[in-house]
């Protein structure tokens, strides 16, 4: 699992996408009764190399099943288990992620920061939550984000607010509701989530956005993502056109040649 630096200056804070929950019923219930007729199974086979006068005593003369239809069973459920796994990382989401500098997002001449996110696997996934976690430059933030720390839209707003940056002229946050899809587009489209001024950026270290899906078989996936990542990166430097008033070409005078 790889980490990425969490703003200028910050504690590492992974940027991987890892699952953090598994559908009990898909996942833990299959593995559970392939656990028990291994279990079983390996009862049997016990008990199947006692001798006859062991196996007349208690309580190795219970016999819970033969032992040719408990082999077809543990096949059919191992065979299960092992479908369920490679069916999960089928549909697996794959969320990713890309900033650049637009212009006309924001009050004023100056390009803004536009974050947007995506959903590059093969299937549809639902959102579960999006939390926000503001890192304000000199605050002594290291290591990763603790789970009460995460805020919503609204609270990340007043957090924002209350340190004088303005909502509609220094940032712009889209709201994504629980239940909204991200849309398995195959191409590299994305959704908005955050559009971001140049005084966003020098008084923001980090802004990171947790974003939490639920894929087909009921898994849930989580990626957090610094939305000033790269803002700052010399390569990314907005194009910003020239306000130099180019000269005015003077019409050429003289004596017309004979």
């Amino acid at each position: 699992m790889s980490s990425a630096p969490s703003g200028r200056g910050g504690g590492p804070v992974s940027d991987a996408q890892r699952r953090i929950r598994r559908n009990p019923w898909l996942f833990t219930a299959p593995l559970v009764l392939l656990c028990l007729l291994v279990a079983v199974l390996a009862w049997e086979v016990i008990c199947g190399n006692l001798s006859e006068a062991t196996r007349a005593h208690w309580p190795w003369r219970l016999r819970l099943m033969p032992e040719e239809p408990l082999a077809s069973l543990l096949a059919v459920a191992a065979g299960a288990v092992l479908a369920r796994a490679q069916y999960a990382r089928t549909v697996r989401p794959v969320l990713g992620w890309r900033s650049e500098y637009v212009a006309g997002e924001l009050p004023g001449e100056s390009k803004a920061w536009v974050t947007g996110i995506l959903n590059g696997g093969q299937h549809n996934a639902g959102l579960h939550r999006a939390d926000y976690f503001p890192v304000m430059d000199g605050d002594p933030h290291e290591g990763p984000v603790p789970e009460e720390a995460w805020m919503s839209a609204g609270e990340v707003g007043e957090r924002l607010g209350a340190v004088g940056l303005r909502p509609a002229a220094d940032f712009r946050l889209i709201a994504l509701g629980a239940g909204f899809p991200l849309v398995a587009t195959g191409t590299y489209e994305t959704i908005r989530v955050g559009v971001f001024s140049k005084r966003f950026i020098d008084e923001v270290r980090a802004f990171h956005l947790r974003i939490q899906v639920v894929d087909s078989v009921g898994d849930t996936h989580e990626r957090i993502i610094d939305c000033l990542k790269g803002a700052r990166e010399a390569v990314a430097a907005p194009v910003e056109r020239s306000r130099v008033t180019p000269p005015v070409p003077v019409p050429r005078t003289g004596t017309p040649a004979e």
